[in-house]
């Protein structure tokens, strides 16, 4: 081939089993891997800089057209344990949250549960690099991804995101899909279904080999990450996009 798919993921730890078979050098001749956070990520995708991004769901309404590419993303039915509001305080007595930087999903999930499920409205602030630190008294945070481990240790009050989207709807919740804004080949997404495939076939071999102290990675990858999209995953999918676009 002369061009080669680009293909955008995220480079956090949840990522890993989806990227293990591209980096073990599956695709190598048709696949570029380009690494960054989720909001880069999706920017590249909405800028056709990149083919297929692993990206957060949210950006969905301005990806026209789009479309899901192979049956792998980031998902989760209740607790994840990397995307949660952190607070020295009990939920109601948050006057201020500090937003996550780098994931439109998780922020706008947390205004939807905010508003539909919480049924409280604190002044939502945009954050910025360390910005962990500022988590104190009645400023709360959003934290997600390997980050999330860290603060789970740090901070009094964890409120789950994935739990209280369970709670709210009894759905699992999609946080990233591989999209594109291109239709690709069967053969190309059948390829591209057994590269996803093969981490997840070495789940313990990836925990072993990136394990943290802060919270058990085989534990992560099996119980609180579901990485198949499917089901009921697409209704949940929908009715998020409802309610963001309702929001």
């Amino acid at each position: 081939m002369t061009h080669k798919i680009k293909v955008g993921a995220v480079n956090y730890l949840n990522t890993k089993p989806l990227i293990y078979g591209f980096e073990q050098g599956m695709m190598k001749d048709e696949v570029e891997l380009i690494l960054d956070y989720p909001a880069a990520i999706a920017e590249k995708l909405l800028n056709n800089e990149i083919d297929i991004g692993l990206v957060p769901v949210a950006i969905l309404p301005k990806l026209n057209p789009h479309y899901i590419v192979g049956e792998y993303g980031i998902a989760c039915n209740g607790e994840v344990a990397s995307v949660c509001l952190f607070s020295e305080v009990p939920l109601q007595e948050i006057d201020t949250i500090l937003l996550d930087y780098q994931s439109r999903t998780s922020v706008q999930l947390l205004q939807i549960l905010l508003k539909e499920y919480w049924k409280t409205s604190p002044k939502l602030v945009a954050a910025y690099p360390n910005y962990e630190k500022d988590i104190t008294g009645n400023v709360g945070g959003l934290v997600i991804g390997d980050r999330a481990f860290k603060q789970r240790l740090v901070s009094k009050y964890n409120y789950d995101l994935g739990q209280a989207w369970k709670e709210m709807t009894g759905l699992p919740f999609v946080f990233a899909a591989w999209l594109s804004s291109k239709k690709m080949s069967d053969d190309f997404v059948k390829q591209f279904n057994a590269a996803n495939a093969m981490g997840l076939n070495c789940i313990d071999e990836i925990a072993k080999n990136n394990s943290i102290a802060e919270y058990d990675l085989a534990t992560y990858y099996k119980n609180n990450i579901d990485y198949r999209i499917n089901g009921d995953k697409i209704k949940a999918l929908e009715l998020f996009v409802k309610l963001q676009t309702n929001k």
